[in-house]
């Protein structure tokens, strides 16, 4: 039998760490045994983290994606405490009240708030990661969180009779940060420093979506159809993981099929 996946004495900063894929992701990364930094912008969801594993377990704090200073010292602090940062997971999800509409309601300003929120905050992270992993020496793995929908047309037949959508947004954020993504480690290569970075895509995540839409989304998909935000851990832990070493500016699809 092939022995688990190991995060053993690596520190992980967790960004979205108090929401719901990204609390998924804390669990994860304790139990492979790393250390889970868990940032974001909710502190009542920090705090019900803490609560959980206990402040000895975990560590939270306060994390404005947006803002450098913010972003550096959360590198920062982690590294004072644990002595390095091996590795990071991005599953923001910064957007404004409009967010979500349909195609021909969306305004020029909030496309563009929108896709600067997430695209930006992103790049902003991932700068900050890749400069910690150079000046410090330190390898480094990080994880965006994309989607299926950054690299297919979406199938909007799935919405039919529902009040749902695809984002165009969505669409434009996921595609750029796949892109992005292989951006960084191009720029990083031959710097003399691990650093890589890949994306994982998931599918649809069960959230309590319209029975209609979950019938008609599951059509395309091999069994499951959509997913648990546990279903796509596994990933995630592989690509922060030494077993993934060698791998580098990879999206890694976990979706039951759907886009096929």
């Amino acid at each position: 039998m092939n022995a688990p996946l190991s995060l053993q004495s690596k520190t992980v900063l967790v960004v979205g760490a108090a929401g719901h894929i990204g609390r998924i992701i804390v669990d994860a990364v304790l139990s492979a045994g790393g250390r889970a930094v868990a940032l974001d912008t909710d502190a009542a969801g920090l705090q019900a983290l803490t609560d959980v594993h206990g402040a000895d377990a975990l560590s939270c704090a306060m994390l404005d994606m947006a803002n450098r200073a913010s972003v550096d010292r959360a590198l920062a602090d982690a590294h004072d405490r644990f002595g390095a940062v091996d590795g990071a997971v991005n599953t923001a999800y910064p957007r404004n009240p409009r967010y979500g509409r349909q195609f021909f309601d969306v305004e020029y300003a909030d496309f563009c708030e929108n896709t600067g929120l997430h695209i930006g905050g992103y790049f902003l992270f991932m700068q900050a990661c890749a400069r910690y992993a150079l000046e410090r020496q330190q390898t480094f793995s990080l994880v965006n969180l994309s989607s299926i929908y950054g690299s297919m047309a979406p199938r909007f037949e799935v919405y039919t009779d529902t009040a749902m959508t695809m984002p165009v947004e969505y669409a434009a954020i996921k595609a750029g940060l796949e892109h992005m993504t292989r951006y960084v480690n191009a720029y990083m290569k031959g710097r003399g420093v691990a650093f890589r970075a890949n994306c994982v895509s998931p599918g649809g995540i069960l959230a309590g979506q319209d029975e209609r839409f979950l019938a008609s989304y599951g059509k395309h998909c091999l069994s499951k159809g959509m997913l648990d935000a546990q279903d796509v851990t596994g990933a995630i832990v592989f690509l922060l993981s030494d077993a993934a070493r060698h791998i580098v500016g990879q999206n890694l699809i976990v979706d039951d099929g759907f886009s096929i």
